[in-house]
């Protein structure tokens, strides 16, 4: 994990070493950056963090606001997997990162815990290629079924595609 200016680590937030506490084989580390805490996590520990955040009353993150993931060619752990969870209730808001090897490109679904995470879940593999475990619909959702080209957001995935768009006709002016 490289620290960016203006981040800092922030292993003493209670909702961080909360999350140490309970899980200390998932925790990895948080940061906080402009007031915005992110707790790093490990992707086989995701699953149960979030049944605990979402479970706990303490916590009551009752709202999925996001998922999407980031693409690290150089990285080992190639890709990175983003959540954003907010509680109505409490209006507290927190960010899990959890890192994701390219060679088994798998994740466990949050669909179970938050039905929300459903779609946002689809667009991540249809654009990243990113598997959900046990995700109750993991098809594609933007692209067209038979699309075999690749993941369009993967860094290595080229900026002129790969070829079809040379078979568009295009109108003389």
């Amino acid at each position: 994990m490289k620290l960016v200016p203006g981040m800092a680590l922030a292993g003493d937030h209670p909702l961080a070493a909360r999350i140490k506490q309970h899980f200390p084989d998932g925790y990895v580390a948080a940061t906080l950056f402009r007031g915005d805490l992110s707790i790093h996590v490990r992707r086989e520990s995701l699953l149960a963090i979030c049944e605990h955040l979402h479970e706990d009353p303490d916590l009551d993150f009752d709202y999925i606001v996001h998922i999407c993931s980031v693409d690290y060619p150089s990285d080992p752990e190639r890709f990175e997997m983003i959540y954003e969870f907010y509680s109505i209730k409490k209006k507290h808001s927190v960010r899990l990162k959890a890192r994701v090897p390219e060679d088994d490109c798998t994740i466990d679904s949050l669909c179970p815990i938050w039905k929300g995470a459903n779609f946002m879940e689809r667009e991540v593999y249809d654009m990243m290629g990113i598997r959900f475990n046990r995700h109750p619909d993991l098809r594609r959702i933007l692209l067209p079924d038979d699309y075999d080209e690749g993941y369009p957001l993967r860094k290595n995935f080229p900026v002129t595609g790969r070829g079809w768009r040379d078979r568009f006709e295009f109108l003389d002016k």
